[in-house]
């Protein structure tokens, strides 16, 4: 079992990096593949709007050379795909929010002239996010965006881990918060073993 976790966060040890390191750590005890992408260290520009990819069908055939298609390859390869962010503006971040722009188009061949695959169809989508408010006030916008992203695309849209961070002097990363990430994986897991049976 492959898990590409796409990491939207700027701080390479904030409270989502904390809770997508219990999580990867969690993936590799389960003996699971965990591939972590960092995209604030990657290139993925936004749309342009052009069109093009909708001319290829057998791939994502973006007209920009930066890393979208690299990262693209990543997620269609893999079983599920954790989109992992804080929650900024009641959304996702700037680097996760291009990326998903890029996959819409260049993932759902139906805007050319003939309609063609979703190339990303039947992967499977899960979302780790932390914020400032309870997640039904924080999280809420982000989580329907990306049920609606998934249902587009023919991805199968698996569910939230939320936590919030209240802030103060506490370390965020506390045994509650870890133990709940790590189950999230197990859950993820056990479903997909379920499903496959």
């Amino acid at each position: 079992m492959k898990f590409c976790i796409l990491m939207g966060s700027p701080r390479r040890s904030g409270n989502t990096a904390a809770l997508v390191g219990e999580f990867a750590d969690e993936c590799a005890r389960m003996g699971a593949e965990a591939q972590v992408i960092p995209l604030y260290d990657r290139a993925v520009n936004p749309c342009l709007g052009c069109k093009a990819c909708q001319d290829c069908f057998d791939g994502p055939g973006c007209v920009q050379d930066d890393d979208f298609e690299d990262v693209f390859a990543a997620v269609s390869d893999s079983d599920v795909v954790i989109f992992a962010t804080p929650i900024y503006a009641w959304y996702c971040t700037a680097p996760m929010k291009a990326l998903l722009d890029r996959m819409v188009y260049a993932g759902s061949k139906r805007y050319g002239g003939s309609r063609g695959p979703d190339l990303l169809a039947g992967v499977r989508a899960a979302s780790i996010v932390t914020c400032g408010y309870p997640a039904e006030k924080g999280a809420d916008l982000w989580e329907e965006g990306l049920k609606r992203t998934c249902r587009h695309m023919g991805m199968e849209y698996m569910g939230l881990f939320c936590r919030r961070d209240r802030g103060g002097n506490e370390p965020f990363l506390d045994a509650e918060k870890a133990r709940a990430v790590r189950d999230f994986a197990q859950a993820l897991r056990l479903a997909i073993q379920v499903d496959g049976l």
